[in-house]
């Protein structure tokens, strides 16, 4: 296991809590070290990981599709690549006790972490008992270990399968809603109810949950300043950068099948 700075880690998660400030706070997701380079050179002052597009990049499917310990230590290559902080997905936890996910997460040097309440490798939902129990022994591992990592909880109740699709959105609000309240109450800093877009669905998560709401930017949600006025806290991205990446990559393929110069466009762009 790598040597643990606590003093650097304590301070970029100390700076990734005190950006949370801003609404919304713009979070990028990286998946390897040259995007969160990229992400960084833009001006981004932190990064999240995001398990699907990690666990893609890497060969293996999402939702606990890949080994602990490469996603881990992909994790790993990010952070020592950029000086800002990271917060990295662990997805459920692999497993893991809260005091080894703690222990991963500063080997790999994360400021903070998303977990989420799925399951896997099922659909269902972790019951709220046995979360809150976990978030509640992450949150005092990481403060035994000084270093107060920025805990975003979860809540997948709008994830394909979690709940029949004929469900009224009124109940799976009150869910997330419920959900929320209590994972705030265990120690977690914020609530990320993915997958929730439409504005009115947003609206009453931010009114019903007392803590920094996290939303996944998407196709459908409202627009940034906008989220911004509804109150969300944070927004991020999810795979979407990673799939819009590979379909840029992907026209690129098609130029050079038809014999066309995959570069010329780029070239445009290039400074005088």
């Amino acid at each position: 296991m790598a040597t643990v700075d606590v003093a650097v880690l304590a301070a970029k998660a100390e700076r990734l809590r005190a950006l949370h400030g801003d609404r919304p706070f713009v979070l990028p997701n990286a998946w390897d070290a040259a995007s969160a380079q990229v992400l960084v050179k833009a001006g981004f002052p932190a990064l999240a990981t995001g398990s699907k597009a990690v666990a893609e990049s890497l060969g293996f499917t999402d939702h606990q599709g890949a080994p602990a310990e490469q996603m881990l230590a992909a994790a790993a290559r990010i952070t020592r690549a950029v000086d800002v902080p990271v917060t990295v997905d662990v997805e459920a936890g692999y497993g893991l006790s809260g005091k080894e996910v703690v222990a991963r997460l500063l080997a790999a040097g994360a400021a903070g972490c998303n977990i989420e309440d799925t399951a896997h490798p099922g659909t269902d939902l972790v019951g709220i008992g046995a979360q809150t129990a976990l978030l509640a022994e992450i949150r005092q591992a990481a403060d035994e270990a000084g270093v107060a990592l920025y805990v975003n909880a979860r809540v997948d109740v709008w994830e394909p399968g979690a709940f029949p699709p004929d469900t009224p959105s009124g109940e799976l609000v009150e869910e997330a809603v419920r959900r929320g309240r209590a994972y705030l109450e265990a120690g977690a800093d914020s609530v990320f109810p993915v997958f929730a877009a439409e504005e009115e669905t947003i609206a009453a998560l931010v009114e019903g949950i007392p803590g920094p709401v996290n939303i996944m930017y998407l196709p459908q949600t409202p627009s940034l300043p906008r989220l911004g006025e509804l109150g969300v806290a944070r927004v991020t991205f999810g795979p979407g950068l990673h799939m819009a990446t590979l379909m840029v990559l992907e026209g690129l393929a098609q130029k050079i099948r038809k014999g066309d110069d995959p570069y010329a466009e780029f070239l445009e762009r290039r400074p005088a």
